[in-house]
């Protein structure tokens, strides 16, 4: 006879938070540091590109990275280099598809996928950038007609103010920003994260050195129990 499944249990885990670490604290701190981010590249944005409904349209990549900014501020997605390369690279690739192709669906797929190439290659992978590159197709010519200024400013410049509101506020979150792993005990060497990570055939929202990081200090955690 099957095993009978506590409810309550399972209730329990559909709002056990989807990403390892995160508690309440976290949370708060990150809306905190998402409200600072957002109303002033929102304002900046407002100033700049003066168009009705231009601004919002321009704010909504920016959201999407302030989420990772100050929710996950140790993601590779998160640092510096990619919230602005990828911002500024991404928001280029969808003026290059619109003036290409024009302001439909396969403008919008072609923008995002060579977004997807050029941050791939450029090292500055940043998810939002997806975003980015449909800017410029959905947002017609009003958007068009600035060309590639367009992904220096207002977008660059929007990135390059969230990373500096998210490099101050970090000071006084408890959170390391830019990120740099904690230094590892001697164990799991980078090598067996490297084979490892060859050998799982996916992509993790981590650095090699938190990995190796987190699996010490695991180590070190079961060694203690077995101790007792």
């Amino acid at each position: 006879m099957a095993e009978e499944k506590d409810p309550v249990n399972r209730l329990d885990r559909m709002f056990t938070p989807l990403l390892a670490g995160a508690h309440w604290r976290d949370r708060l701190v990150a809306a905190l540091g998402a409200l600072i981010g957002i109303g002033l590249t929102g304002w900046v944005s407002t100033l700049l590109v003066p168009e009705p409904g231009v601004a919002l349209l321009l704010a909504a990549p920016i959201g999407a990275s302030a989420v990772l900014l100050f929710a996950i501020p140790s993601s590779p997605l998160a640092q510096p280099f990619s919230v602005i390369g990828g911002s500024v690279v991404s928001t280029a690739a969808g003026v290059f598809a619109a003036q290409l192709l024009g302001h439909g669906a396969l403008a919008a797929g072609a923008a995002v996928a060579l977004a997807i190439v050029l941050m791939s290659v450029l090292r500055c992978l940043h998810a939002p950038g997806g975003g980015c590159a449909l800017v410029p197709v959905v947002g017609g010519p009003a958007i068009l007609a600035h060309g590639y200024a367009f992904a220096l400013v207002p977008f660059g410049l929007n990135a390059v103010l969230l990373v500096a509101v998210g490099f101050v506020f970090h000071r006084f979150s408890g959170h390391s920003y830019p990120h740099r792993a904690a230094r590892p005990a001697p164990g799991v060497s980078m090598a067996d994260i490297d084979a490892a990570l060859d050998g799982a055939g996916e992509a993790f929202d981590v650095s090699r050195e938190d990995l190796q990081a987190l699996l010490a200090a695991a180590e070190r955690h079961a060694g203690r129990r077995r101790g007792r």
